[in-house]
Order: C-alpha cells, then sequence, then structure tokens
C-alpha cells in the first residue's frame, strides 16, 4: 500500500473537513470572540484528543468494512476497572502495586473485549454489527454488576489525573501529545507494515485476501484487540479529567467517533481512508459540538414550539452525518 494512499495529497473528504472547520470556527469567532482565544483553541484540541484515540480504533475497524458498536461500554469498562484496580486486585499483589498496574489493567480490560469481538466477527463468521452490539450489552451487564447497580465511587489515580490535565510541555496538554504518539504508531501501521496493508486488502476484497493464503482471520481479531484498546484508553484518559469513571460514560462517544472517521473520507463498505482524514474528521466534530454550545440551538427551537434537549440536538446532527457520508461514500464504492 503506497503511503500516498494516507499522508500524500490531500483528498476531496479531508479538504472538506478542514474547510468546515475553518467556517466553524469563523462561526464561533463571530458569535463569541473568546472562541478564537489560544486557550480556548488549545481546551478544543485537549477535548478532541480524547475522541481521537477511540476514534484510532474506530478507523481501523471500518478500513476492513466492518464496524464496533462495543465502544461506549468498552470504554467505560476500561475506565472503571482502572480507576477500581487498587480495589479489584490490591487483595491479590498489593494495593501499591495494584495502584501502579491501574492503567495497563483498564487497557488489558478493553482489550479483552476487543477480542471477544474478533474471535466473534473472524472465526464465529457473525455479522461485526450486531456481534459488536451483543457485547456491548454483555460489558454494560457485567458493569451493572461490578458496582451493585450504583455509581461507583471509584475516584482517578494521580497519574491518570496527570495524564489527562497535565502538560509535560508547556501549553501542549498531555492527551494531545497522546493522540499524537496514536496517531503515528496507527500511521506507521497502516503506511509500513504488513498489517497495515492486509487491513485495506480486507477492506477491498476479503475473500481475495483468504484465497492467497494470508490468514485474514487472525488480522481481524488483532484490529478489534487494537480497537478495543483505544475505547480503553480513551476512558481512562476521560475519567482522569472528570477525576472518577461512572456509567454510561462511553454513550456520547459512539456516533462522534463513527462520524469524524466517516467525515474523513473512509468508506463504510472498507478499503479506503486516511488517518489524517480521520484528523481532520475529529477536530470538525469537536467543534461541531462547541458551536452547538454556543449557539444553542435548542434554544432557537424551544422559541418556536419544539422543546429538544441540547442531546438530542447534538445525536441528530451526528446522525444526519453519517446517514449523508455512508449514501456518499457508499455509493462511490458500489459504483466502481
Amino acid at each position: 500500500m503506497n503511503s500516498d494512499l494516507i499522508l500524500g495529497r490531500f483528498d476531496k473528504a479531508t479538504i472538506i473537513a478542514f474547510s468546515c472547520s475553518i467556517l466553524l470556527i469563523i462561526i464561533g469567532a463571530l458569535a463569541k470572540p473568546d472562541f478564537l482565544s489560544v486557550n480556548y483553541i488549545v481546551q478544543q484540541l485537549q477535548t478532541a484528543s480524547f475522541l481521537g484515540i477511540i476514534a484510532t480504533g474506530t478507523m481501523l475497524v471500518i478500513l476492513m468494512g466492518h464496524i464496533d458498536l462495543s465502544v461506549p461500554w468498552t470504554l467505560a469498562m476500561g475506565a472503571m476497572m482502572a480507576t477500581g484496580a487498587q480495589g479489584l486486585l490490591g487483595r491479590f499483589i498489593g494495593p501499591d502495586l495494584a495502584l501502579d498496574l491501574a492503567i495497563p489493567f483498564g487497557i488489558f480490560c478493553g482489550m479483552m473485549v476487543g477480542l471477544v469481538n474478533g474471535i466473534g466477527v473472524a472465526y464465529l463468521r457473525a455479522p461485526s454489527m450486531i456481534f459488536t452490539l451483543g457485547v456491548n450489552a454483555v460489558a454494560q451487564g457485567l458493569m451493572i454488576y461490578h458496582t451493585g447497580g450504583f455509581t461507583p465511587q471509584d475516584k482517578a489515580s494521580t497519574l491518570m489525573h496527570e495524564l489527562a490535565i497535565g502538560r509535560l510541555i508547556p501549553g501542549v496538554p498531555n492527551p494531545l501529545l497522546i493522540w499524537i504518539a496514536v496517531g503515528i504508531c496507527a500511521v506507521f501501521m497502516l503506511t509500513r507494515t504488513t498489517l497495515g496493508r492486509r487491513i485495506y486488502a480486507i477492506g477491498n476484497k476479503e475473500k481475495a485476501v483468504y484465497l492467497s493464503g494470508v490468514n485474514a482471520k487472525r488480522v481481524v481479531l488483532i484490529v478489534f484487540v487494537i480497537a478495543g484498546g483505544c475505547s480503553a484508553a480513551g476512558g481512562i484518559l476521560l475519567a482522569g479529567w472528570s477525576n472518577r469513571s461512572f456509567q454510561a460514560m462511553g454513550d456520547p462517544y459512539l456516533l462522534p467517533s463513527i462520524a469524524a472517521v466517516v467525515l474523513g473520507g473512509a468508506s463504510v463498505m472498507g478499503g479506503k481512508g486516511r488517518y489524517l482524514g480521520t484528523v481532520a474528521g475529529v477536530i470538525l466534530i469537536t467543534l461541531l459540538q462547541s458551536i452547538l454550545s454556543v449557539l444553542q440551538p435548542q434554544q432557537v427551537l424551544a422559541d418556536l414550539g419544539w422543546k429538544i434537549p441540547a442531546d438530542s440536538v447534538r445525536q441528530i446532527a451526528f446522525g444526519v452525518v453519517i446517514v449523508l457520508m455512508l449514501l456518499l461514500y457508499g455509493r462511490e464504492k458500489a459504483i466502481r
């Protein structure tokens, strides 16, 4: 796979996504002068980093022509297991060591969810949409059992809190540095490794990959494991940001993560997409959320007699984006 397909010249979708981001910035600046301040832009990049890490895993799955609907509770499980690691593991390895292993333990739990997804999709040949939705429900049930049906009181560790709000480099939030590192790894994998080439090949024609002698099932399994780890990592950072984990903390990230990927030009049919496009999509989604908060369209609708909650307005906006991009890119794939 030529690296130009990933990082070369800007494709149409990436240009559109970045152009829309600039337009949103202009609209935001007109509505709120502080929108262009350095502090506000840095804050938006910090917020985008959480979504960007999660969307990295989502993109890898979509490139294969699959979809992962277990993101919400994989994210929540990673966060809740990390914040509760001292109690869960402390009795076996001691509280101090358990605290040191909290973050790896949370990511490991997310990867185990991805492993289950990969086995179901790759080896049991279950439709990814249905199977991952079922796994999401199972993860939700396990977490409700873990907390006894109540909101957990587990607090984020000092390291988790520092990773989410600290600044190792002055002026640059730590989550942004982590997203950059994750992005570099993803780009390297997609452009310089056999695994990356096989991911694109499976998205284009999985049967042909299998007939060529490549173990396509193992590739699908690995990608779902990586996606689970990305979701859990995003959840751990979010727990550090809010200084605690809580049930349903991943629900707001399912549609935005998918929307960011398809906005960046990745085909939901698989085989097409660049990480730069996903970055553009994440920034656009983050700015869209910010603009909706600034302009408060739900208040305008309320004045017209339509009382719609702000969360509903956001979900409608993301849903419309996904449907439109699905029609656009799905149709292009079918025509080719």
